[in-house]
C-alpha cells in the first residue's frame, strides 16, 4: 500500500480518544509504547524483575479504570507525569506490603526479604533529565508500530533522521533520495506520530531552519 492511500484510510482519532472509546487495540498499543518505561521505573526504584513485571501491569489495569481521572487543561498537565503518580503510588503499596511480610516473617526468610526490598521510596517527581531520553524512546516505539503503514525508504528516512540523528545528506545518499525528500518523508511519518500521541505527548518539533521549501522538495522527492 503506498503512502498516499494509507493517508486515505487513516483514521483522526488520536490514541487517547480510542483508549477513552474503550477500543481494546488501542489499550494494547498503549501499553507497547509506554510498558517499559512503567517497567524502568519500578526497577529503578529497586523493584525484582518479577516485581516490577506485575507492578507494570498493575499500573495499566488502574490506568484502564481510572483514565477519565487524566485531565490536560493547562499547559503543563502531561500523561507521564500522571503515569508516574499511578505507578509511584503502586510502588509504594508493594514496597510497604514487602516490608510487612518480612517484619512478621522468621528466621533467614526475613532476612532474605529484607535484602530485595528497596531503601527508600520513589520521589514524587521525575528526575527531569531523563525526560528527553524517555521520549525518544516513546517515539522509536510508536515508529516501529507505525512502520507498515509507509513505504519502507519513507519510514527509514524518518527514523535515520529524528531518532538515530544522522545527517539528511548522509541520510539521503544512503537511501537514494533527495536531501528534500527526506524532509518530506520524515514530516510525513512524524506527522502520524503526532496525531496517534496528541494529548499524551509532545513529539519534538523538526528542525526546519535548514529544511528546503516543501514545494521544492516534492519536486526533488
Amino acid at each position: 500500500m503506498s503512502d498516499s492511500q494509507v493517508d486515505e484510510q487513516r483514521t483522526s482519532h488520536t490514541l487517547l480518544g480510542r483508549l477513552r472509546a474503550q477500543d481494546a487495540a488501542a489499550w494494547e498499543r498503549l501499553s507497547q509504547l509506554y510498558g517499559p518505561m512503567v517497567y524502568g521505573w519500578c526497577r529503578g526504584a529497586g523493584l525484582q524483575p518479577e516485581d516490577a513485571a506485575d507492578i507494570t501491569q498493575n499500573v495499566f489495569q488502574a490506568v484502564f479504570t481510572g483514565l477519565n481521572r487524566f485531565r490536560k487543561d493547562k499547559p503543563h498537565d502531561r500523561f507521564r507525569d500522571w503515569l508516574w503518580t499511578v505507578s509511584r503510588h503502586r510502588i509504594i503499596d508493594h514496597i510497604r506490603k514487602l516490608r510487612s511480610a518480612a517484619v512478621g516473617a522468621g528466621g533467614s526468610s526475613a532476612h532474605m526479604r529484607w535484602q530485595q526490598i528497596p531503601e527508600a521510596l520513589p520521589p514524587d517527581e521525575l528526575d527531569p533529565v531523563t525526560e528527553s531520553s524517555e521520549t525518544t524512546q516513546v517515539v522509536r516505539r510508536a515508529l516501529e508500530l507505525v512502520r507498515m503503514e509507509f513505504e519502507p525508504q519513507t519510514w527509514q528516512a524518518c527514523l535515520r533522521t529524528t531518532v538515530e540523528g544522522h545527517a539528511v545528506a548522509d541520510v539521503a545518499q544512503e537511501l537514494g533520495m533527495s536531501a528534500g525528500a527526506v524532509y518530506v518523508a520524515r514530516s510525513r511519518v512524524l506527522k502520524r506520530i503526532r496525531q496517534e500521541l496528541e494529548g499524551l505527548m509532545n513529539v519534538p518539533a523538526e528542525d526546519q531552519s535548514s529544511a528546503p521549501h516543501s514545494d521544492d522538495a516534492r519536486r526533488n522527492s
